[in-house]
């Protein structure tokens, strides 16, 4: 009986306190696509182009295209590891400012379709795509609007 003296007790204070009201919010309260952004957490960019190759910081668009050539590119390598690390989604940048596209575009010869690579007939946006979503990662595209090789 005395084992149940201090169970007692604690039951019936428990029962005493006082109701507390929710804090009010604080504005602004952000939307649900925000509060999906935040949640995602750990993501990875990759900026794997031209300048991988042409050993510039900026690229000015003038660029071989047969400077592409990574021979032992595996997009599934890059994925794998960024879920490892616990990442949600990668980021590619499938056109810089320099105008050189890792799909081979319909609209310039500036991509790699014109490169050794694969034989010209490769699509790293696509491989990286595929990959992404084989580990259940999260895909972006990074395209810049500049392009410092085609006039238009």
């Amino acid at each position: 009986m005395r084992n149940l003296l201090p169970i007692a007790f604690l039951l019936i204070f428990s029962f005493c306190q006082q109701k507390v009201s929710p804090p009010e919010p604080v504005y602004p309260i952000p939307d649900e696509r925000q509060i999906v952004w935040q949640e995602m957490g750990y993501y990875g960019f990759i900026h794997f182009n031209m300048n991988t190759f042409s050993d510039r910081e900026w690229g000015f668009g003038d660029e071989s295209p047969e400077q592409f050539n990574p021979t032992e590119l595996d997009a599934r390598q890059w994925a794998r590891i960024a879920k490892k690390a616990g990442m949600k989604g990668l980021i590619i940048t499938a056109k810089h400012h320099d105008g050189f596209c890792l799909w081979p575009s319909a609209y310039t010869e500036h991509s790699v379709k014109n490169s050794p690579w694969r034989e010209g007939k490769g699509d790293l946006i696509q491989e990286f795509v595929d990959a992404c979503r084989e580990y259940g990662l999260e895909v972006g595209i990074y395209y810049s609007p500049w392009d410092r090789n085609h006039p238009d």
